[in-house]
């Protein structure tokens, strides 16, 4: 059956043709044949009702509307509705399970993405929701999965369907719900009791060009993956936020597209052993955009150069019905001219200014302040992390671990103990360490044998700033024992530190991602702890010209004598 809402309806099946011929072209070919997802696999994630309303409207698509499916809305029913959702849904499954099961390392699924379909109704254009379904079916196999939403419309369905599971990291990239369908994604959804933190949004104002969408994904994805350390990556390749799409208002290119996937390729290779399920999504320039941006896709995937030009037999072929389709002019090449050769206009510059600030709001409401202060300093979350030397035993073996002065030479002798402070891997959490530092940043490590537990780091940016305090983490079978009030002490009277005013800010992202706490208790423990060392609570103490963020506290300790 063909996943088709009928003519005039602007996601049309007509975008395969041209987009599986120029994937032809550039070596793709069809690895795996899905079977439609059954019942049980459905209900992963939708309501059993809801599967029953979508059969019943499947069946008569001319009975009463109901669950967001109505001939007046945006998921009008039509027959073989459910069959061919139900097929949609089992390409992704498919190729998940083909992924967990070793199979493959990567995954290319275009006619998946449809992310905003809800556990008990349809919604813009999406009846299942495909990838929030593949991504159940990781969690079931008990797989940590990173979900980046590339699309210009908000990943709704993707974000309400987990967002009370800490084992899902949800990323989205979209035009603001101010301006656009779903009306959602805004900086203070981070995510529901113990899962706060593990939503993140960048919702980029209208106009916004290829530059601010790009970095971005730079200054995110990797960061967030740093911390989070996923066992598998999802991510959706909506190509609606392309400068000639009809239905929004972003200004992005193939060019940058085609470089979010290769990050999104990099970070999976660097944290999931490569393990990646890529969809495609929306898109509505049938023929100019579509057909090139999930090429780029796969080519990020499969680690081939681009091609310069796109195959002339290709543009021949599918000219005629692009200018039919009111989209005329083939384009020569994979990759757009830069600003899809247009001049920023005032507008756009102005959107620019603006997108940046959000950008950089997110990251701190996503990235622990570690992780975002040693990528500002040039740490690199897709580096190589290198093994540690021998480890020789330098601290405390009783019940007590031993503070010690946080070193290179300490890093060189001692491994770290995983879900030390808001990061998942000691091995990741002992580069970063290693490259603040070399850049001049004070700390204290607990020490028991030969494995740091506990961690404390503080950095002063300038001589006439408070010294920022950027973690105190223990290790989960150290908590609960004063460890971390201990290491503060101890850090209060290092000589970079003792006497200096001091600041902390505490976003979600400060937590255990592998087993955290509801925000409120991670939040009073904050409290507590920085209490009896002499912060206080402060309101407005936050960087210039950036956004008020509900979810991120601020912290302040004075001089003294």
């Amino acid at each position: 059956m063909t996943y088709d809402f009928g003519p005039g309806h602007p996601l049309t099946p007509l975008r395969f043709g041209p987009a599986i011929d120029l994937l032809g072209s550039v070596g793709a070919s069809p690895g795996l044949a899905p079977e439609p997802a059954s019942d049980q696999d459905l209900t992963l994630c939708h309501d059993p009702a809801y599967l029953a309303i979508v059969r019943r409207l499947s069946a008569d698509p001319d009975g009463p509307p109901a669950a967001g499916i109505g001939p007046f809305g945006d998921d009008p029913p039509f027959a073989g509705m459910h069959e061919a959702a139900a097929s949609v849904a089992g390409g992704s499954i498919a190729a998940m399970r083909a992924i967990l099961a070793g199979e493959v390392e990567h995954a290319f699924h275009p006619g998946g993405g449809l992310h905003h379909a809800m556990r008990d109704r349809a919604s813009g254009f999406c009846i299942y929701d495909d990838p929030a379904l593949a991504i159940a079916l990781a969690r079931r196999e008990g797989q940590r999965v990173l979900y980046v939403d590339l699309d210009v419309h908000h990943g709704d369905g993707v974000q309400a369907i987990h967002a009370d599971d800490p084992g899902v990291m949800t990323i989205s990239f979209h035009e603001s719900g101010r301006s656009l369908f779903p009306g959602s994604g805004f900086l203070d959804e981070v995510g529901e009791g113990a899962a706060a933190g593990s939503v993140l949004n960048v919702p980029l104002e209208p106009w916004t060009g290829e530059g601010p969408w790009i970095d971005a994904v730079r200054a995110i994805v990797p960061g967030v993956a740093a911390a989070f350390g996923p066992d598998v990556v999802v991510s959706q390749h909506g190509c609606d936020t392309h400068a000639w799409d009809p239905l929004a208002h972003l200004r992005v290119t193939t060019t940058a597209m085609g470089e979010a996937a290769r990050i999104v390729d990099a970070v999976a290779h660097r944290y999931a052993r490569g393990r990646w399920l890529a969809t495609g999504g929306g898109g509505y320039d049938a023929y100019r955009v579509v057909p090139r941006a999930w090429s780029l896709t796969w080519l990020a995937g499969a680690h081939r150069d681009v091609p310069e030009a796109t195959p002339r037999a290709w543009r021949e072929r599918w000219e005629e019905a692009a200018a039919a389709f009111g989209m005329p002019g083939m384009p020569e090449r994979f990759s757009d001219a830069p600003n899809a050769g247009r001049d920023p206009d005032r507008l756009q510059l102005l959107a620019e200014s603006t997108s940046r600030v959000v950008t950089a709001a997110a990251g701190r409401v996503g990235l622990p302040a570690l992780v975002r202060f040693g990528i500002e300093g040039g740490w690199d979350p897709l580096g190589h992390v290198p093994a540690p030397r021998e480890p020789s035993a330098i601290g405390s073996t009783g019940d007590a671990p031993a503070l010690v002065e946080m070193t290179a030479d300490l890093l060189d002798r001692v491994s770290v103990a995983d879900r030390v402070g808001p990061i998942a891997s000691g091995a990741v959490l002992s580069s970063l360490l290693r490259h603040l530092g070399a850049g001049g940043t004070t700390g204290v490590g607990a020490v028991v044998g030969d494995q740091l537990v506990g961690v404390t780091v503080v950095a002063a940016l300038r001589d006439d700033e408070p010294v920022e305090l950027f973690t105190i983490g223990v290790a989960p079978d150290w908590r609960r024992r004063g460890l971390g009030a201990a290491l503060l002490d101890r850090l209060m009277v290092e000589p970079a530190v003792a006497g200096r005013p001091l600041r902390v800010e505490l976003g979600p992202a400060e937590r255990d991602v592998v087993d955290p706490s509801p925000l409120a208790e991670r939040q009073l423990v904050a409290r507590r702890l920085l209490g009896r060392a002499g912060f206080e609570e402060v309101s407005g103490d936050r960087p210039r010209d950036s956004l008020d963020l509900p979810s991120v506290l601020h912290f302040r300790r004075p001089a003294t004598a």
